[in-house]
Order: structure tokens, then sequence, then C-alpha cells
């Protein structure tokens, strides 16, 4: 092992990976390719038929479209590198680039979280208070709650990213990950009381921005319920919840996740089991979104057949 200096003499870290997979890199490389390819074709997918058809033009989607955006912004600070480590063993990473990763990720995670309480919100008002939701949110608000999302998720990891930074590291150091999350990193560091902090610190702060959002989304979702119920007839019942689902689908997807990579730390799995739950929580949820949202959501899955038989595979006129 290396030296322990100051971190300023920290130049690189060795991502490890799966230790138990080294014979499989090629296989590894194929399966990541396959899901960061689909992740993109999905997402990019959404966002096309959001843009350009003028009945989606609504407060619902122009937050979905935020969500691919995330989506395709998470994978693509992670799954690039786990090619490249997969393909052609580079596995080294240079101390800024580990750093700007590990913000990057932890901060796209926090992103994905508020967006899913402002979609949650946006579907309180929808049901809630359906005579004065045009009132409500205007294209103004949308804007306003979105970019309060991005941006208070963007400030929240900083202070962590910047203390971690400090800690001491070997001239090399080995991380035992497929990329630069921040526990990975901060069990890399030197022993000592910092590291120590570290720990207790990114995981109160992984806690408050997991469970306050959720907390969040389960009250908009009990006075959605209740609201439901009141309804009279089957039919709008029926048609109220059918708004929901997508939405709810994504929200017990990504909370599942996340819960599966907390229990594989806490119960001190094999490091190829916990490794394997974070990219698990890092793939999954930008992978299946497009698909719950085209599979589950009318709108959507009509504007995407009409885009692509009108755009891509239009019809040949009858002679």
């Amino acid at each position: 092992m290396d030296s322990c200096n100051s971190s300023a003499s920290a130049k690189s870290f060795f991502l490890v990976g799966f230790p138990a997979l080294q014979d499989y890199q090629l296989p590894l490389f194929l399966v990541f390719l396959l899901f960061y390819l689909l992740i993109l074709v999905g997402n990019i997918a959404i966002i096309t038929v959001v843009v350009v058809d003028p009945k989606l033009h609504k407060p619902m989607y122009f937050f979905l479209t935020n969500l691919s955006v995330l989506d395709i912004l998470f994978t693509t600070t992670t799954i690039p590198k786990m090619l490249a480590m997969f393909l052609v063993d580079a596995k080294t990473i240079s101390f800024q680039a580990c750093f700007l990763q590990m913000y990057s990720f932890h901060g796209l995670t926090v992103t994905e979280a508020l967006i899913l309480v402002v979609m949650s919100y946006d579907r309180y008002e929808a049901i809630c208070n359906p005579l004065h939701y045009a009132v409500k949110m205007t294209k103004r608000m949308n804007i306003q709650l979105a970019a309060s999302a991005w941006i208070t998720a963007l400030i929240i990891p900083a202070p962590v990213m910047i203390q971690t930074s400090q800690l001491a590291f070997g001239e090399t150091t080995k991380v035992y990950h497929c990329f630069c999350d921040h526990l990975a990193v901060v069990q890399a560091a030197c022993p000592d009381f910092g590291a120590t902090f570290q720990t207790f610190l990114g995981f109160c702060i992984a806690m408050t921005v997991s469970l306050v959002p959720l907390m969040l989304v389960v009250v908009s979702y009990t006075h959605i319920i209740i609201s439901i119920l009141k309804i009279n007839s089957k039919e709008g019942r029926s048609k109220a919840f059918s708004t929901c689902t997508s939405h709810l689908i994504v929200v017990g997807t990504y909370y599942s996740s996340i819960a599966v990579a907390y229990v594989s730390y806490r119960a001190r799995m094999p490091i190829d089991i916990h490794v394997m739950s974070n990219v698990v929580f890092a793939i999954l949820t930008p992978l299946l979104n497009p698909l719950i949202y085209t599979l589950r959501n009318k709108e959507v899955k009509r504007a995407v057949k009409q885009f692509i038989f009108s755009k891509i595979f239009p019809l040949t006129k009858k002679m």
C-alpha cells in the first residue's frame, strides 16, 4: 500500500471494479454498453416527442423532460469510464477527475430525488386543486420549480466533496468500486478521524436527501389518494389514478434501488455485491424511466407512435 501523504500528493486513483469478475471484462463491456445505448435512445426519444408534440406541452411533461435530461447526464458521469475500464483496462482516474465524477454523481442523485418531489407536487395540484391548476402551474412556475431542484441539489454535496478532497491519500490509491462513489473514496483514504467523520457525515446527508424527499412524495400522494377516493364515478377515479401510476412506479424503482444499495453496505456483504448494488442504482432508474412512461402513459405512447410513423418511417401513400 502507498504511504499516506497530504491530499495534494494524491495524483490518481485506481478503480478496482468488480474483483470477482476480472475475467469477464468483455461481457461486462457489452452488457453495460447495451444498457447505456438503451438509456440514451429511450430518454432522447422522450425529450424529442415532448418537444415536437404540442399536445405534450404541459407541466407534467415539462418535468418529465427534466427527468430524461437528468438520467442522460446521470449515467454519462459513470458509464463511459466504466466502459473504458472493461474494454481497455483503463482503471486509473486522476484526482481531479475522480472528485468531479463524485460531485456530479451525488449532485445528480439529489436532483433526481427533488425532481420526483416536484412531479408529485404537480400531480397534487392537478388532482386536488384542478380548478386552480392552470393558474398555479404556469410556465414561469414550472421553470422556477425545476430550477430550484437543480440548483439546490448541486449545492448540497459541494461542502462534503471539498472536505473529502482534503483527506490524506496515497499517491495512487485503490478504490474498490467502478466509479468514484463518496463512500468508496473515503474508505480508500488513510485511516484517521477525518475519514471516519466523513463516512458518518456522508451517511447523514445521504439519509437526509433521500428520506426528506420521500416523505414529501408520501405526503403528496396521501392527499392525492384521499381526493381520488372522494370522486363519485368509478371512471373518474380510474382516470385520475392513471395519471399518477407512471410516476409512482418510477418513485418505487428509485427508492428500491437506494434501499438495496444501503442494505448491501450495512449488511457487510462481499465487495462485489456492494459495488453491483451501487451500479444497479446508477443504471436501473434511467433505464426503466422511458419504458415506464412509454408503456404506462397513453399520451406519451401515442406521441411516440405518431413520431415514429410520421417522422422516422412515414407511411407511403396509396397508389
